[in-house]
């Protein structure tokens, strides 16, 4: 790096810098420093990468620069009232001043076009944008995604097509089924929302299919959808369902279904047990724990790997790296065995 430097007319801070693509140092510096290297053959010494990783984590690291956390929601404050989705800011805040970042949300809305928040963020340096779940698809217009590293939490969002971190849905829907098949249920349904599985893509409905594969056939239960119809077409729909397929639990990712079986006179967990796909922005108590303040910081991981690799824009190969949840025990879904 200090040849390099000495070449160049600038210090070896500055090379250094410059090969991991931090936005302190321009674009044309970046692209003069990254020719010459390639020129003058550097390649990095990874023992060395290795200790300064370790000296990085042994002392804390002063904030250097920002991460863009992108809020469209129309009312920006519901975001982050969902548990689950303060949990991912927090796991990525916590992850990202071990590294120097701080994280920001910055609001797409009238005032905020995606033009000007392009400028607001080059303006201040930031390259790397991390895309919560947004309430509806937004409209990004001509927004540069090539001039940033992005990564996304979840399915939700249909673009950018960017790298994404989400909860391992076939996996948790597996050990969800098995959990309740160990205390004593038999008869497990699943329930989901058409219209959401259609739009976000749901992986829920392969992991129960999955799961039941694996039991007999007498066992088995066809899934009921819901569709976005008049509240009394979904009752009518879940009873015949319940009385149909005699089913003793329900598997759900809608968490309106207590409420619906309430209205219907059916009690929780005397009639029918619930478990959830998350246990958290619920009242079912018992299902799984999707970890969202690890996949906050996962998230955080796999965006400042593609910074300091220099990977911005759409990706050709597409990735997603999937976080396994828990099962926690709740009252909900009782262990009829006791």
């Amino acid at each position: 790096m200090r040849d390099i430097a000495q070449k160049l007319g600038v210090s070896h801070v500055t090379i250094s810098l410059a090969l991991r693509d931090h936005p302190r140092i321009s674009e044309a510096t970046r692209i003069q420093v990254h020719q010459m290297a390639e020129k003058m053959g550097y390649r990095p010494d990874p023992m060395l990468s290795a200790l300064a990783n370790y000296r990085k984590h042994k002392s804390e690291k002063p904030i250097t620069s920002a991460l863009a956390w992108i809020n469209a929601w129309t009312d920006p404050k519901k975001l982050r009232s969902y548990k689950e989705f303060d949990l991912y800011w927090q796991g990525v805040s916590e992850a990202a001043e071990k590294y120097g970042y701080r994280l920001e949300e910055f609001r797409l809305d009238a005032e905020y076009t995606p033009i000007r928040l392009h400028q607001i963020l080059t303006a201040r340096g930031i390259r790397g944008i991390l895309l919560p779940p947004q309430e509806t698809q937004p409209d990004w217009g001509d927004f540069p995604w090539g001039d940033y590293s992005v990564v996304r939490f979840g399915r939700s969002l249909q673009s950018p097509r960017s790298h994404l971190v989400t909860a391992d849905q076939v996996a948790n829907t597996m050990l969800a089924f098995q959990k309740m098949r160990n205390r004593g249920y038999r008869r497990i349904g699943f329930v989901t929302d058409e219209t959401d599985l259609r739009l976000r893509g749901q992986l829920f409905e392969a992991g129960y299919l999955t799961a039941q594969r694996l039991v007999d056939e007498t066992e088995r239960v066809p899934i009921l959808a819901i569709n976005d119809y008049p509240e009394r077409q979904h009752r009518r729909a879940l009873l015949k369902w319940l009385e149909e397929n005699k089913v003793d639990a329900i598997f759900t990712n809608v968490s309106q279904i207590p409420a619906k079986l309430e209205a219907m006179g059916i009690k929780v967990p005397q009639d029918v047990a619930i478990a959830g796909t998350s246990i958290l922005d619920t009242n079912i108590s018992a299902g799984i724990d999707q970890h969202p303040k690890e996949i906050g910081r996962v998230a955080f991981l796999m965006l400042n790997s593609l910074i300091n690799d220099g990977a911005r824009g759409i990706p050709p190969i597409f990735r997603q790296i999937l976080v396994e949840g828990s099962w926690v025990s709740g009252n909900s879904l009782p262990d009829q065995r006791l």
